[in-house]
């Protein structure tokens, strides 16, 4: 086991604002300066490597539950993305030493080296409590010099976008095209809208013999159309689903090409078939969220990050202009729908991140469904 960190640097005060003139006082733990953001919690009490650079997370301050954070350091190989995207971080308590055999740096280091704005030595437990209370809200850290009166930083909170309406995706998405290989024997081409995925799904249906050609959130359905896929899939990713195009999307569903979404593709789906998406409160971000499938009734702990949700029908089948759908999947704590699967077309779709990373393996097999619907 190895211990590595930067050496010991003396603490700078710092102050978390939230929109509603609530405060909560620290010191600064990464970059000092100022940083804005709509504030959420991760339940995660691991995976804060995977968190941090995974792209849904864009513009989000992001509260870490758990209160000791930072043991395992930082290492090159559990990266989701080329870079940390969360717009600040919220601890407790930060580890003082990474000890890990694969660490090659601290968590702060990086959170400094990468510019990130973050505060430890928070309350986390009573601000993720107001949270949940008052729902997700902007917010502010402001470390150093960046420190003003209470009054003169809330009016710089309020005055920073929310995240209703936002149209995040093009800044997160992948600049050109690229192809992940199948490894081994290629089954299938996918076509896969990078809406922010993160590193580990294409390698997912990699491992099974899926080809991977990834585009980016502007590509045209004249484009995916070009590559001839045997499968449509759509990512994960940041902002308001109701900003989106969904021309590859329904493009897709005309042709009857198998289509899989997730998270931020999974919403994209359900406004296709013409069910509306709505904020939540304060949303689902973690890797210990509990959801039902419901034809077989098995329950799986899945990994989430997603602050909107599809509003459709719980029970029974509702009729969309691309036949039959129903809620395949729902979340056990507040019954959002977690799934929708068409019945007479080869779609479907789940709120949650079913590449593991962090997380759970329990819905890993979704890709194994994925592959059958091409095949089948």
């Amino acid at each position: 086991m190895t211990a590595t960190g930067a050496a010991p640097r003396p603490r700078v005060p710092a102050v978390l604002v939230l929109e509603d003139g609530r405060t909560f006082r620290g010191f600064a733990f990464g970059a000092v300066g100022e940083t804005f953001g709509e504030a959420v919690f991760s339940t995660g009490m691991t995976g804060y490597q995977e968190t941090l650079t995974d792209p849904s997370y864009h513009r989000q301050v992001v509260v870490m539950t758990a209160p000791h954070v930072g043991n395992t350091g930082m290492n090159d190989e559990d990266q989701e993305s080329g870079r940390i995207w969360v717009s600040g971080y919220v601890v407790r308590d930060p580890s003082r030493v990474a000890s890990s055999w694969r660490a090659r740096r601290g968590l702060e280091e990086d959170l400094t080296a990468q510019g990130v704005v973050g505060i430890g030595g928070v309350d986390t437990r009573a601000l993720t409590r107001h949270l949940r209370e008052r729902g997700a809200m902007r917010v502010g850290i402001f470390s150093g010099t960046a420190i003003a009166g209470d009054a003169a930083m809330l009016a710089r909170v309020r005055a920073t976008p929310g995240m209703a309406g936002a149209d995040l995706a093009n800044e997160v998405s992948c600049a050109r095209p690229y192809v992940v290989p199948a490894v081994g024997r290629r089954r299938f081409t996918v076509a896969a809208l990078d809406l922010g995925m993160k590193s580990m799904t294409p390698r997912r249906m990699a491992e099974r013999g899926i080809e991977v050609h990834v585009l980016p959130a502007t590509a045209t359905a004249e484009q995916v159309e070009a590559l001839e896929p045997d499968g449509v899939f759509l990512s994960n990713g940041p902002g308001d689903p109701d900003t989106a195009d969904l021309s590859v999307v329904r493009a897709a569903l005309d042709r009857g090409t198998p289509v899989f979404g997730i998270c931020f593709g999974h919403e994209l789906l359900g406004r296709a078939l013409g069910f509306r998406t709505y904020k939540l409160k304060y949303g689902h971000r973690g890797i210990n969220q509990p959801v039902q499938d419901r034809a077989t009734g098995k329950v799986e702990i899945t990994a989430h990050n997603h602050g909107f949700a599809v509003d459709a029908p719980l029970d029974g089948t509702a009729v969309t202009p691309y036949g039959r759908a129903e809620v395949s999947h729902v979340c056990l704590n507040d019954d959002v729908v977690e799934g929708l699967v068409l019945l007479d077309r080869p779609a479907f779709s789940v709120q949650y991140h079913p590449e593991a990373a962090a997380g759970p393996h329990d819905a890993g097999h979704l890709f194994d469904r994925f592959a059958a619907l091409m095949e089948g």
